[in-house]
Protein backbone atom coordinates (compact mmCIF):
# COMPACT_ATOMS: atom_id res chain seq x y z
CA UNK A 1 0.00 0.00 0.00
CA UNK A 2 1.16 3.57 -0.28
CA UNK A 3 0.46 5.87 2.21
CA UNK A 4 0.22 9.10 -0.07
CA UNK A 5 -2.14 12.39 0.81
CA UNK A 6 -1.11 15.34 -0.95
CA UNK A 7 -1.55 15.76 -4.39
CA UNK A 8 2.23 16.45 -5.76
CA UNK A 9 3.46 12.79 -4.31
CA UNK A 10 0.80 11.06 -5.25
CA UNK A 11 1.66 12.30 -8.89
CA UNK A 12 5.11 11.81 -8.63
CA UNK A 13 4.55 8.18 -7.44
CA UNK A 14 1.96 7.66 -10.12
CA UNK A 15 4.53 9.32 -12.83
CA UNK A 16 7.84 6.93 -11.68
CA UNK A 17 5.28 3.81 -11.90
CA UNK A 18 4.81 5.11 -15.08
CA UNK A 19 8.34 5.62 -16.46
CA UNK A 20 9.13 2.06 -15.13
CA UNK A 21 6.14 0.39 -17.16
CA UNK A 22 7.12 2.19 -20.05
CA UNK A 23 10.99 1.52 -19.72
CA UNK A 24 10.31 -2.06 -19.51
CA UNK A 25 7.96 -1.92 -22.66
CA UNK A 26 10.44 -0.24 -24.66
CA UNK A 27 13.14 -3.01 -23.49
CA UNK A 28 10.50 -5.39 -24.81
CA UNK A 29 10.10 -3.69 -28.24
CA UNK A 30 13.52 -3.30 -28.84
CA UNK A 31 14.43 -6.71 -28.02
CA UNK A 32 11.78 -8.32 -30.29
CA UNK A 33 9.55 -9.54 -27.54
CA UNK A 34 12.02 -12.51 -26.29
CA UNK A 35 11.35 -12.36 -22.85
CA UNK A 36 8.86 -10.76 -20.75
CA UNK A 37 9.87 -7.75 -18.49
CA UNK A 38 9.92 -9.80 -15.78
CA UNK A 39 12.34 -12.09 -17.47
CA UNK A 40 14.19 -9.46 -18.80
CA UNK A 41 14.67 -7.70 -15.04
CA UNK A 42 15.63 -11.23 -13.55
CA UNK A 43 18.23 -11.55 -16.13
CA UNK A 44 19.40 -8.15 -16.02
CA UNK A 45 20.06 -8.62 -12.12
CA UNK A 46 21.98 -11.56 -13.11
CA UNK A 47 24.25 -9.67 -15.45
CA UNK A 48 27.51 -8.83 -12.94
CA UNK A 49 31.21 -8.40 -14.17
CA UNK A 50 33.91 -9.21 -12.35
CA UNK A 51 36.79 -6.72 -11.88
CA UNK A 52 40.30 -8.29 -12.61
CA UNK A 53 42.79 -5.23 -11.79
CA UNK A 54 44.36 -4.01 -14.77
CA UNK A 55 43.22 -6.60 -17.44
CA UNK A 56 39.18 -5.38 -17.02
CA UNK A 57 35.73 -6.80 -16.79
CA UNK A 58 34.76 -10.49 -16.94
CA UNK A 59 31.53 -11.73 -17.36
CA UNK A 60 30.20 -14.17 -14.84
CA UNK A 61 26.22 -14.34 -15.44
CA UNK A 62 25.26 -16.79 -17.87
CA UNK A 63 24.57 -16.06 -21.50
CA UNK A 64 20.74 -17.01 -22.93
CA UNK A 65 18.75 -15.69 -25.66
CA UNK A 66 17.86 -12.71 -23.74
CA UNK A 67 21.21 -11.51 -23.11
CA UNK A 68 21.96 -11.82 -26.67
CA UNK A 69 18.79 -9.61 -27.51
CA UNK A 70 19.73 -7.49 -25.15
CA UNK A 71 23.30 -6.77 -26.21
CA UNK A 72 21.46 -6.46 -30.04
CA UNK A 73 19.43 -4.14 -28.74
CA UNK A 74 22.45 -1.41 -27.28
CA UNK A 75 24.91 -2.59 -29.77
CA UNK A 76 27.17 -3.48 -27.40
CA UNK A 77 28.80 -7.15 -26.08
CA UNK A 78 30.15 -8.31 -22.61
CA UNK A 79 29.31 -11.98 -22.60
CA UNK A 80 32.58 -13.61 -24.47
CA UNK A 81 35.61 -11.64 -23.55
CA UNK A 82 37.15 -10.19 -20.96
CA UNK A 83 36.02 -6.14 -21.53
CA UNK A 84 39.27 -3.89 -20.98
CA UNK A 85 38.38 -1.26 -19.01
CA UNK A 86 39.28 2.00 -21.43
CA UNK A 87 36.42 -0.13 -23.55
CA UNK A 88 33.95 -0.22 -20.70
CA UNK A 89 34.56 3.51 -19.77
CA UNK A 90 33.70 4.12 -23.61
CA UNK A 91 30.55 2.08 -23.55
CA UNK A 92 29.33 3.93 -20.40
CA UNK A 93 30.44 7.37 -22.02
CA UNK A 94 27.97 6.36 -24.97
CA UNK A 95 25.48 5.63 -22.79
CA UNK A 96 25.38 9.10 -20.95
CA UNK A 97 25.92 11.07 -24.58
CA UNK A 98 23.45 9.11 -25.75
CA UNK A 99 20.86 10.13 -23.32
CA UNK A 100 21.95 13.74 -23.20
CA UNK A 101 21.52 14.17 -27.61
CA UNK A 102 17.96 12.82 -26.91
CA UNK A 103 17.33 15.35 -23.80
CA UNK A 104 18.54 17.84 -26.34
CA UNK A 105 16.67 17.18 -29.27
CA UNK A 106 13.29 17.03 -27.24
CA UNK A 107 14.51 20.55 -25.86
CA UNK A 108 14.56 22.21 -29.11
CA UNK A 109 11.68 20.70 -30.31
Amino acid sequence: PVYLQRQERIEAHFLICFMALLLFRILEQKTHQVASFHEIIEILRKMKMLEVPAQGYIPTYERTDITDALHEAFNFRTDFEIMPIEKMKKIIKQGKENSTTKQSKKIIR
